[in-house]
């Protein structure tokens, strides 16, 4: 009997030696986590490819049409864009200074708000990195996807609407955060939210 006991209790530390050995395992096979600032550069990488969406093929009307008194037209809109990523630029060197610019040519503040990121990009690749990631965020990344949303309202009432894509499944890479993008993958007609029937 204690033979048996003897026998039952060496097994069950051997399975659970085995089962304990299975889940080291699995920890050792698990992803690395991204770095913060892998994990801004590919924000960063995903604000261009949503921004070049919408302002690519916009009607040439687009961004000086007016949308009424409490709506800034679109060239403002990329404008301060613009001034959003020199901004970022600042706090990526560990600094906090906001310099607005720009002015009214489409063109220009297109051109201006993506030469930014691209340096935003440079600054948080940087090895010597030490910027505010949170402020990064919270503050020029978040509010410019916040302006991007808010020109593809604006083309949408200009009845040039964006054409909606599962942008999970688009090929969105660090580092490539000009108007020149990959062409989406998943696009589809509708509104995803809408109930099937």
């Amino acid at each position: 009997m204690a033979a048996e006991r003897t026998t039952r209790c060496s097994s069950r530390k051997a399975a659970g030696a085995e089962s304990a050995k299975a889940d080291h395992d699995k920890i050792r096979v698990m992803p690395v986590i991204d770095s913060p600032q892998a994990t801004l550069r590919q924000m960063a990488a995903t604000l261009a490819y949503r921004a070049a969406k919408v302002l690519r093929d916009a009607p040439p009307e687009f961004g000086h049409h007016a949308f009424g008194d409490a709506t800034r037209q679109p060239v403002k809109i990329v404008a301060h864009m613009g001034d959003l990523m020199t901004w970022g630029v600042s706090i990526a060197g560990g600094g906090y200074e906001w310099k607005p610019g720009g002015g009214d040519d489409w063109q220009a503040e297109v051109d201006r708000f993506f030469n930014g990121l691209a340096a935003l990009d440079a600054a948080i690749a940087a090895p010597g990195f030490h910027g505010s990631i949170e402020k990064l965020i919270q503050g020029p990344l978040a509010d410019a996807l916040t302006h991007v949303g808010q020109l593809a309202m604006l083309r949408g009432m200009m009845g040039k609407p964006v054409r909606p894509e599962s942008y999970a499944k688009a090929v969105i890479t660090a580092g490539r955060v000009g108007l020149d993008q990959e062409a989406p993958k998943a696009e589809f007609d509708g509104d995803a939210s809408n109930r099937r029937k």
